[in-house]
């Protein structure tokens, strides 16, 4: 139709009013081969894809008045099915209308043909006389012909298949819960070189997995009927990922079997029928993108359940596959690789956060859509660096405070800070915000459960003698519980905290020198006593938001000030005003802990049952065994996907503590494993296998969809645990 177009936007430009020029549809073609060749023709047919218009004049004294022949191609029109596509109708067509339970997706019962050749060796003893030349070649073949034979024997063998083909893509159907036997789980399987990827990173998957969901989400307009719920309209249920990129189940890269046979068609008793093929040409694995999504069949309408898996779905994928955009994912690919980059120069570096010029740090309203008409991130001009062509302010190790008014936007600072932990898309306006990846945020957590936390930097002692050099508690207060999240923050490999005030124990971060002169007997060691030793003696960075004291002044090594949403360096002022404090306030204390997990307690299981149990709440709460773990507190955890991986990944974890049966199945030895070894273990499985392999369909799921978290939130929900044994190494 550019053709056609060309034509049109010529006669507008020159303002005719004849459409000859359309009838006549000169074209001008070269010949490669002989450019003297070239020749002028008329075409008045049109092309636009497949199908094709043929415009000619109806009337000679009315050339506004076209005939438009159109031409479509009748594979177009009739739709030929696609053997593949018959295998899942047969399941379906073998339901009731009314079907509710789809138990055939899921058996999905195959019936297996393999044919073997048995040949009749009489032709050895006529190759030997020809060989010794007593009969001649023509009488060789004329008495092999008769004699060698070949039969045909037939063997079949009923199995499962629940991967579905169609052309070289595949789908997979799984069973999410046993009482959701209507909302299968479908992941479909798509060659790389179908989408012209080269490149499996994280990014690349993520960019597939946020290019299919506005597919899907056409045609659940098309489903939706407000009059009716989702279990009778049907729907698709695809993760909407936030505007970070982690690892997730629902998009990943793996290697995928071709099919292994070829349709025959029909069947007994539900059973499709194949044929096998030669096991002596055995199809490679091939690299796939692959992609989960949930599908609420349609309950008692078998024939509208039909329609979303064998057409709206596949049409779908078909359309994502031809319409993916190649630029848009390597863009995307290229600043994930700068991402890493930048993560990587700030680790050799003497930074330990960059926050590039332009970000646009301020969220609108509710979502993670940055804010519009936002003030643009500057840096002061004595912090800006300058990372692989990108400037942007560098904070560097040691203590830093951000301070300022309220509603300043130091606090929005200090959480774009935190968000750059992770990986941004881009137009999140924090895709170059990038902070060290083992950074912690660090908070008071009143009520928290504590095991055998070395406390002892932060509090001296407490009442009833306990030892705070291996602190445990049901109910920790808020000083306690901050400095216990410190310690195990560092237990972790944090080389950065980062602190709000606003969420953490005044009398914990705080002491001024009018309440140390009238309380001799304090049992807490403020953190403005020690934030200086853990950089000096631990490596570890602080990032503190501050509004209301001036005490941080005197031991931060950088002082910002937020105004107007400006950041400026206050440093020398800062200092003008509260002089740096090099005096050791505090006693000397051992920092080191090590503790490790018993098995007691670490139980999917109730102590009132046989069965597991795993409940997960969005809202931040994980129920397994008799636990009920609160993970509100755990302020890097930014996705549900994420708590819901939590819990699952949990399960696993406890499948390798119980004295029965699954760890003296495996030869493991569970008086040795710690908490570490268990975490390990279990990310390297993951690394293997996909983050999918630690969902079960045992327990039943609101959220099918995970995102990995890092391995210290795993170990932080550990530590929340009431029923568990933590015990000191030390």
């Amino acid at each position: 139709m550019i053709r056609l177009y060309h034509i049109l936007d010529q006669m507008y430009k020159r303002h005719e009013r004849s459409f000859v020029q359309v009838y006549n549809g000169l074209i001008h073609v070269n010949d490669p081969i002989n450019p003297n060749a070239a020749y002028t023709a008329s075409d008045n047919l049109y092309f636009s894809e497949d199908a094709s218009f043929l415009i000619s004049q109806t009337d000679r004294f009315q050339d506004d008045r076209a005939t438009v022949s159109i031409q479509i191609p009748i594979e177009q029109i009739i739709r030929s099915e696609k053997p593949e596509l018959k295998r899942l109708k047969h399941y379906l067509q073998n339901m009731k209308q009314n079907e509710s339970t789809f138990n055939q997706l899921y058996s999905a019962k195959v019936t297996v043909e393999e044919y073997k050749e048995q040949t009749n060796t009489n032709t050895a003893p006529l190759f030997n006389r020809f060989e010794a030349g007593e009969i001649t070649p023509e009488e060789f073949m004329e008495m092999e012909y008769e004699d060698y034979t070949v039969k045909e024997q037939t063997t079949a063998k009923t199995v499962t298949d629940t991967t579905f083909y169609h052309g070289d893509i595949s789908f997979d159907i799984s069973m999410t819960h046993k009482n959701q036997k209507d909302k299968p789980t479908i992941t479909y399987n798509i060659p790389i070189d179908k989408l012209g990827l080269a490149d499996s990173s994280t990014a690349a998957a993520d960019y597939c997995l946020r290019r299919l969901a506005p597919y899907l989400d056409i045609y659940n307009e098309e489903l939706f009927n407000r009059a009716r719920p989702d279990e009778e309209n049907g729907k698709f249920i695809i993760h909407h990922p936030t505007s970070k990129v982690m690892v997730r189940n629902s998009a990943c890269f793996r290697m995928c079997p071709q099919r292994g046979y070829d349709y025959s068609g029909g069947g007994k008793n539900g059973s499709y029928t194949v044929m096998a093929k030669p096991a002596d040409e055995p199809l490679p694995m091939q690299l796939c993108i692959c992609l989960m999504i949930q599908v609420q069949l349609p309950r008692g309408d078998i024939r509208r359940a039909a329609r979303i898996l064998t057409q709206m779905l596949p049409d779908a994928i078909t359309k994502f596959i031809k319409e993916f955009d190649t630029d848009g994912m390597l863009d995307a690919i290229r600043l994930f690789d700068k991402q890493q980059m930048i993560r990587q120069w700030l680790k050799d570096s003497e930074y330990c956060a960059f926050v590039a010029n332009g970000s646009i740090l301020p969220r609108s309203k509710g979502t993670e859509l940055p804010l519009k008409d936002a003030i643009p991130f500057i840096s002061p001009p004595d912090d800006e660096i300058e990372i692989l062509g990108i400037k942007g302010m560098g904070i560097k190790k040691g203590v830093t405070v951000i301070t300022g008014g309220g509603y300043s936007g130091k606090s929005t600072l200090l959480d774009a800070i935190s968000a750059g932990i992770y990986d941004h898309i881009l137009g999140d306006g924090r895709e170059l915000c990038i902070t060290d990846r083992t950074a912690m945020t660090v908070s008071a957590e009143d009520g928290r459960s504590i095991k055998s936390v070395n406390v002892a930097p932060f509090i001296k002692w407490l009442p009833g003698c306990q030892s705070t050099g291996s602190f445990s508690t049901d109910h920790a207060s808020g000083s306690t519980s901050q400095a216990a999240n410190i310690m195990e923050a560092m237990e972790c490999g944090a080389a950065l905290l980062l602190i709000d005030e606003d969420r953490s124990a005044t009398n914990f971060m705080i002491r001024d020198a009018i309440m140390k002169t009238l309380i001799e007997k304090e049992p807490i060691t403020p953190f403005t006593d020690r934030v200086n030793e853990l950089f000096d003696k631990n490596g570890v960075s602080t990032i503190l938001v501050i509004g209301g004291s001036g005490e941080y002044l005197s031991v931060a090594d950088k002082v910002y000030m937020m105004d107007d949403y400006v950041l400026k360096d206050v440093t020398e002022r800062s200092r003008s005003i509260a002089p740096r404090t090099t005096a050791v306030h505090a006693p000397e204390v051992t920092w080191r802990q090590e503790r490790r997990l018993l098995p007691t307690g670490f139980t999917s299981f109730p102590s009132d049952s046989t069965s597991e149990r795993l409940s997960i709440s969005d809202l931040g709460f994980i129920v397994i065994g008799d636990e009920k773990i609160n993970i509100t507190g755990l302020h890097d955890i930014v996705s549900t996907e994420q708590i819901f991986a939590l819990g699952y990944m949990l399960r696993e974890m406890a499948k390798l503590q119980m004295p029965f049966p699954f760890a003296a199945k495996m030869g493991v030895d569970i008086d040795k494993f710690d908490i570490d070894t268990l975490i390990d273990e279990l990310y390297d499985r993951i690394l293997r296998e996909g983050l999918d392999t630690v969902f079960s369909d045992f327990f039943h799921c609101d959220c099918r969809f995970f995102d990995l978290p890092r391995k210290c939130e795993v170990k932080a929900v550990i530590n929340r645990m009431r029923k568990v044994d933590i015990v000191s190494k030390l």
